[in-house]
């Protein structure tokens, strides 16, 4: 196990001529394919398994596989098919976060591949007991790995959905895959934030939706994405933060904030009826975010905390 704590260059020499390949061309408007047990062609090298993360890109010397899926078949069938299609192995296994609906069933690689991770991932993959490949290579910034004269460039830009969550990105093809940040189109792309750190997603949207070299972004579900989507989830979510603590500030408790917080001209969002679970939690992150002056107001807002409080769903 060792971390690199800048860019870590990665390379094999053998070169494998490669199996049966898919007729080229981009994907179709929505880059999901029919269930969990399909393949979509997003680029020349690079396909999607299903409406999930588990992305792969072929070459000469070897396959890269990131996150995986127990759905389906899980990583068994996906390691089956891609020793029918192809006569290289799975050289790296790259998992996007610790979560183990995104990275499970990745250890099916474990005999030709090595797994990578940002190196928060690592305690909560053991921790947790994962059913998932353990990272081998953990990294803290930035990494690239080359493989068959393909770069794929992995960015860590601080705590997010969780600490560990990081960008898998395929420049020269330019692909950009990044789980659980951003949903096809205007949506709001999470459900809580319960284990996010809201101030620094907000700005790691902003420098999503300005990467160079992007125009295919493969969320974590469903159909696919391009920059713009970081932008509509970031208005939203600055706009969400914005109302919860003004509402705070002046002295609001959560039943209150849930019935002024109604986030109106954002209706038309993809995922709306995740607003109570939404406000909630951003109610939770900034309750820790912030302290109220001195006097009355601190000691009721130090005992507000709605322990037990309900998070439900679409409604009250």
């Amino acid at each position: 196990m060792h971390a690199a704590r800048a860019t870590l260059l990665l390379s094999l020499s053998a070169a494998v001529v490669l199996g049966l390949a898919l007729s080229p061309g981009r994907a179709a408007a929505q880059g999901a394919g029919e269930g969990p047990d399909s393949i979509v062609q997003l680029t020349d090298s690079v396909f999607r398994r299903g409406a999930t993360s588990n992305v792969f890109i072929v070459t000469s010397e070897g396959i890269i596989v990131v996150d995986g899926t127990c759905s389906g078949g899980g990583q068994e069938w996906l390691k089956a098919e891609l020793a029918r299609r192809y006569t290289v192995p799975v050289k790296y296994v790259v998992l996007t976060h610790d979560h183990e609906s995104h990275i499970c069933g990745t250890q099916a690689f474990s005999d030709t591949a090595v797994t990578i991770a940002h190196r928060n991932a690592l305690p909560h993959i053991v921790r947790e007991r994962r059913n998932a490949a353990v990272p081998g290579i953990t990294f803290e910034d930035s990494m690239e790995i080359h493989l068959g004269g393909k770069r794929v460039v992995l960015y860590y830009f601080g705590p997010t959905h969780s600490d560990n969550l990081i960008q898998v990105h395929f420049p020269e093809e330019r692909v950009l895959v990044a789980p659980d940040v951003v949903r096809s189109g205007k949506a709001i792309g999470l459900p809580d934030y319960r284990d996010s750190d809201v101030h620094n997603l907000i700005r790691a949207l902003r420098e999503l939706s300005r990467l160079d070299d992007v125009e295919i972004v493969v969320p974590g579900h469903a159909g696919l994405a391009n920059q713009q989507s970081f932008v509509y989830y970031r208005d939203y979510l600055q706009a969400l933060r914005d109302r919860v603590l003004d509402e705070m500030v002046a002295g609001r408790g959560i039943e209150e904030i849930l019935q002024r917080v109604t986030m109106d001209d954002f209706k038309d969002y993809e995922n709306f009826e995740w607003l109570r679970a939404n406000v909630i939690t951003m109610w939770d992150y900034l309750y820790r975010y912030r302290e109220p002056n001195s006097g009355p107001a601190l000691n009721e807002f130090q005992n507000s905390f709605p322990t037990g409080f309900p998070i439900g769903g679409a409604s009250p």
